[in-house]
C-alpha cells in the first residue's frame, strides 16, 4: 500500500509541476514575451493545452463567469495540493 500511495504522490507531483509551467507559459504568452509563431514554443503550447484544458474545461464548468479571469488552474492546484496533503499525512501509516 506504501508504494501506491508514494506513485499517486508522484502523479500528483508531475501534474502540479504541468499545471504550474501551463500558467508561468500562458503568462509568457500574453505579455508577448514568447510568441506562438516560434515552432517550439507553438507545440510546448498546444502540448501542455492538451493536457490541462480536460481538467480545466469541467471546472470552469461549475465556476461561474467571472469575465477575463480564469480560475481553473487555482482550483486544480487547491485540490493537488489537497490530495498531496492526505497521502502526506497517511502513508506513515503504511511503515
Amino acid at each position: 500500500m506504501l508504494s501506491l500511495m508514494q506513485i499517486l504522490y508522484a502523479i500528483t507531483s508531475v501534474v502540479w509541476f504541468i499545471v504550474i509551467v501551463h500558467i508561468i507559459l500562458s503568462w509568457l504568452v500574453n505579455f508577448q514575451v514568447l510568441n506562438l509563431r516560434q515552432p517550439l514554443v507553438a507545440q510546448i503550447w498546444s502540448g501542455l493545452n492538451r493536457l490541462v484544458e480536460p481538467v480545466y474545461s469541467r471546472i470552469r464548468a461549475f465556476l461561474p463567469n467571472m469575465g477575463g479571469l480564469d480560475l481553473s488552474p487555482v482550483i486544480v492546484l487547491l485540490i493537488l495540493f489537497a490530495i498531496r496533503t492526505v497521502i502526506q499525512n497517511n502513508m506513515y501509516q503504511f511503515y
